[in-house]
């Protein structure tokens, strides 16, 4: 089946106005008492379950309260909180006032809080016992922050309970009437390039994502469809490709607060029914390792499986064919430009390691670095059309210079590169700065990653370029063994082989170096960046 042409082509945006997301995740759904929104547990095993209805007063609430507390409409309220319903019905509350939302993850350092917090003038602060400590460390050094809202138990003197302001507001509140170009909340990006940026969205940014959404988990929302997501609430892959997409059709998701672990992911997947997921690379991975045949242990009814962040890889997608029963389809996205390419395995052909078609609606191409688009096969920079497409970013929260920097006439630039084949696929070679370039070849590191990650002594592995004098740079391969598997001359021999058997002769690693751990961003992304330091730190201190 192929209806890619007929999907694409007949796509139109029909964004109002007028719009908030709050009444399109949860208002118009509140008048069914009966309808669930949201299932959660948490490690210790306690667990809770939420109408529309419950989440709609929940979030009154907390709009009156916040009020009372002084918050205005354009207002910053940061949420440093893990998955737990407090988390999303404050975005309900922020979102009918017509206030901005700044999600912060719960992992986050002293320094990080700082730095984002302070720069985006967050007036109010959300915390719970687990993420207190690191705001605490720099509370000080925030001159525009007015109010802490404490939530899940006993908190610091100057900090207000979340349970007592909740019991104290009103349940009714009219919404503020906002237009879809308002601004809705402050996402960081996850610096893989630089410094964070504030990329500032607005509520339009929801319906930009939805076809995306729709194709990416094979027509969604089916009858019976339950969603679930490991991905932070706090950034755009759980924010945007789960939660409140889900909410926008009035299908339930079921939150996790707890670290994630492959076993209690097949766990929830089990007891809750889960029939749609967003899981990324990094996950699909160890759930692969620690669980090859899980339908021998567990009893699955998965549907649809989307994943991004990193390159999938063809290893993962036959497994997950084979043992979970789900073509996995592959997305690809940023911050500031989300779900704009991917496949839809139930509409069009899914080829393995590529990351998909454009999704309809939005018009993308791999560019060169003029803007000009690429001739088919060759690699170049990702970017996507922002004219008439409502996905994109308003702006970098006050840099106007990397937002002027972010586009090359009207192309959005990815800061990614891939090749797009004859059939409109696109093949992802990682970011601009992973890209390769070995002996006169331009190397992206997905493929080898993946390539071995099918060795079945790597649990996960990271490919860099290598500063070389004779080579310009060599492929460097940073491998996390299986537990079990030690590290030994005879083994990198193997891996080597493993690697020249498959691929290109001048993409084996040259080097291998075994690590206890891939250094991460919180968004699960591997830091390739930081093991090239490692790399000129070495090289710098030999010579």
């Amino acid at each position: 089946m192929n209806r890619y042409a007929e999907l694409y082509g007949s796509w139109r945006w029909q964004v109002p106005a007028r719009y908030n997301i709050a009444q399109a995740c949860c208002g118009r759904w509140a008048t069914d008492r009966s309808r669930f929104a949201l299932y959660w547990e948490d490690e210790s095993g306690e667990a809770a379950k939420y109408t529309f209805w419950d989440i709609q007063r929940e979030a009154n609430r907390l709009s009156n309260a916040l009020a009372a507390l002084g918050v205005k409409r354009g207002d910053r309220v940061a949420l440093i909180l893990p998955q737990r319903p407090e988390m999303a019905i404050a975005y309900m509350a922020i979102f009918q006032m017509g206030a901005i939302a700044l999600p912060l993850s719960h992992l986050f350092g002293p320094d990080a809080l700082e730095y984002r917090m302070a720069f985006a003038g967050a007036s109010v602060v959300f915390v719970e016992p687990t993420t207190i400590a690191n705001f605490w460390a720099v509370k000080d050094k925030l001159p525009d922050l007015k109010q802490v809202i404490g939530v899940g138990g006993a908190m610091e003197t100057g900090v207000h309970s979340y349970e007592s302001l909740i019991q104290k507001s009103k349940s009714e509140f009219e919404p503020v009437d906002t237009s879809a170009n308002d601004p809705a909340l402050i996402i960081y990006t996850s610096g893989t390039t630089g410094q964070p940026k504030g990329a500032l969205q607005a509520h339009r940014l929801l319906p930009g994502n939805l076809p995306g959404f729709i194709y990416s988990h094979d027509f969604f929302p089916q009858p019976g469809d339950m969603f679930w997501s490991p991905a932070d609430w706090a950034w755009a892959g759980g924010l945007f490709d789960a939660l409140l997409p889900s909410w926008n059709f009035g299908i339930p998701i079921l939150g996790y607060r707890g670290r994630f672990d492959a076993e209690k992911a097949y766990y929830l997947l089990e007891k809750y029914g889960v029939r749609n997921s967003f899981l990324f690379p990094t996950a699909l991975k160890l759930m692969m390792k620690a669980v090859p045949e899980p339908k021998k242990k567990y009893n699955l009814n998965l549907r649809s499986i989307m994943s991004a962040g990193e390159s999938v890889g063809v290893t993962v997608i036959e497994w997950a064919r084979e043992q979970l029963g789900v073509t996995i389809n592959e997305m690809f996205g940023q911050t500031e430009i989300n779900y704009v390419v991917g496949n839809c395995q139930a509409a069009w052909p899914v080829k393995p390691g590529s990351i998909g078609r454009p999704y309809p609606g939005h018009r993308v191409a791999v560019i060169d670095e003029k803007g000009n688009e690429a001739p088919r096969g060759e690699l170049g920079e990702i970017a996507v059309q922002r004219k008439d497409d409502p996905v994109f970013f308003l702006e970098y929260w006050k840099n106007p210079e990397a937002t002027r920097e972010k586009f090359v006439g009207d192309w959005g630039c990815t800061g990614d590169q891939g090749r797009m084949d004859e059939d409109g696929y696109i093949w992802y070679q990682g970011r601009s700065d992973d890209v390769i370039k070995a002996s006169g070849y331009r190397i992206g590191p997905a493929e080898i990653e993946s390539c071995l990650v099918k060795h079945p002594a790597v649990a996960n592995a990271a490919v860099i370029g290598k500063p070389d004098e004779a080579r310009g740079q060599i492929v460097k391969a940073f491998i996390v063994l299986q537990p079990g598997r030690d590290a030994s001359q005879k083994l990198i021999d193997e891996i080597q082989d493993h690697v020249r058997g498959r691929l290109a002769p001048y993409e084996y690693p040259r080097e291998i170096e075994f690590i206890d751990a891939l250094p991460m961003t919180t968004t699960g992304k591997v830091q390739r960046k930081e093991l090239r330091k490692r790399e000129e730190a070495k090289l710098a201190a030999s010579t």
